[in-house]
């Protein structure tokens, strides 16, 4: 049940003591989402629970930046990004993501848990305007090759601040 729905210009701002939760298995099927994921995202939990995670994906996101998170969270790696969701209403909520592998007792990945709090006005601007490059990146690279045309994009901005991806989300 992917989100089909229009992106209006109406967004949803979560408040400092906002936290939203959710997990999902390996494959970015949802296992869990707490009752502010609910009501951001403008679902019934039973529509959410086993539909992707990406039932919440705006159209604004690069397609690079979901590629690289999961290149990075399958390999065992804790990821920061930066997202821009979308509700069923078609209206939209910032959030900076913090994801983690969920491992068994054997020490296999299981799943992913995304923990996300609300973002200042400054960071969205900047992120903002990063997306909207690499989505023009990917745009002129067509659908085959927009991944990496959007995170080559991304590689290069990165090397020019002279930052590694982390020190960069964390500065913003």
């Amino acid at each position: 049940m992917k989100n089909k729905t229009q992106p209006t210009s109406k967004e949803l701002v979560m408040q400092e003591t906002d936290i939203i939760v959710s997990k999902t298995d390996t494959k970015g099927r949802l296992t869990y989402g707490n009752e502010k994921f609910i009501e951001f995202s403008g679902f019934a939990e039973a529509d959410l629970l086993g539909q992707q995670h990406n039932i919440v994906r705006h159209p604004d996101m690069p397609r690079g930046i979901f590629k690289f998170l999961w290149d990075n969270i399958s390999q065992g790696k804790v990821l920061f990004a930066y997202v821009k969701n979308m509700s069923k209403d078609g209206s939209f909520y910032w959030v900076i993501a913090n994801v983690t592998p969920d491992y068994d007792a054997s020490g296999k990945i299981v799943g992913y848990f995304s923990v996300r709090r609300a973002v200042s006005r400054s960071a969205i601007q900047t992120i903002d305007n990063l997306y909207r490059q690499m989505l023009e990146a990917e745009k002129q690279a067509g659908a085959r090759d927009a991944c990496d045309a959007s995170l080559n994009l991304l590689t290069q901005i990165l090397q020019e601040k002279g930052m590694t991806y982390e020190q960069f989300i964390l500065s913003v």
